[in-house]
């Protein structure tokens, strides 16, 4: 029978999911609490409502993006830790706040994968974002080169390389379409011995590059096979909001097994809430190693 992974990330020193329900979620980055919206909170919240208005800043919705209400003297910005990696928090207009904790499973299994190798890793992290799976290779001693079409998610990603020590490491930033960058590299003849991507349901690259995940993602994969070297260790996806199930992810990473050998294995990617253990559903993964 197959079995799918469920992936879960608990509380810690700087992180903690305090409850969720009724379409929000109320989370805590550090010293702050935050409150904002998520639509896979479908069931009925376990806190009392004064707890939730306790919140140091509230996500308001105003059409498709929204504005935080935030209590007075509270930072625009600070630095917390998950997984020994430091991360600036900076709440965006769209909810956002830099940091998809529901990784940090993944971000375990990477450095679980590089750390004991004899030779060099060198990773391609294609969506990068701010850099949570580039902080993850780097701490285990691997060679990064992280892609992303936003120059700001770059240099927040910089950051937050240098305030976990990493800065030092050996990391390409890239700001490009990560199509085009992997067709280039397909013609350098560069390899790499595993890639991650965390490819959005829709979205722009450098130059306004329309991405569609519909459309995009499986040339995308077919083209990052042709620069994984002869002995690669894995592959790694992450999906979110794109309405897929992990099966279709990851039956897309068949070909690299029916090339490579391996395994594949799939799952969703969880938050469990502190006061009652019980999961909020966070996004979706598929892996090959």
């Amino acid at each position: 029978m197959k079995e799918i992974k469920i992936l879960t990330t608990k509380a810690s020193k700087d992180y903690e999911l305090l409850d969720s329900g009724d379409g929000e979620k109320l989370e805590r980055f550090g010293e702050y609490v935050l409150r904002r919206p998520d639509p896979q909170a479908l069931w009925g919240k376990g806190l009392e409502e004064k707890v939730w208005k306790a919140a140091d800043a509230s996500f308001l919705r105003t059409g498709e993006s929204g504005k935080w209400k935030r209590r007075e003297n509270m930072a625009n910005e600070w630095f917390m830790e998950i997984n020994n990696l430091k991360f600036l928090i900076k709440p965006t207009a769209f909810k956002h706040t830099g940091l998809f904790p529901e990784n940090e499973p993944n971000w375990e299994w990477i450095v679980d994968k590089i750390k004991n190798q004899k030779s060099k890793v060198k990773v391609l992290n294609l969506f990068g974002y701010t850099g949570g799976a580039t902080l993850a290779a780097l701490s285990a001693g691997a060679e990064v080169t992280h892609v992303d079409g936003s120059k700001s998610a770059i240099t927040w990603a910089r950051q937050n390389a240098e305030a976990s020590g990493l800065a030092g490491q050996p990391v390409r930033w890239i700001e490009d379409d990560a199509r085009k960058f992997v067709m280039r590299e397909i013609k350098r003849g560069n390899k790499y011995d595993a890639i991650i991507m965390d490819p959005p349901a829709f979205g722009h690259g450098a130059n306004k590059e329309i991405w569609k995940i519909e459309e995009n993602f499986l040339p995308l994969l077919d083209s990052c096979l042709q620069i994984l070297s002869d002995q690669p260790l894995f592959v790694l996806v992450n999906g979110y909001s794109a309405g897929y199930s992990a099966i279709a992810y990851e039956n897309c990473l068949q070909e690299i097994k029916k090339r490579f050998g391996g395994n594949v294995e799939s799952g969703e990617l969880t938050i469990e809430e502190s006061q009652s253990g019980r999961l909020l559903p966070a996004g979706i993964f598929a892996r090959w190693n």
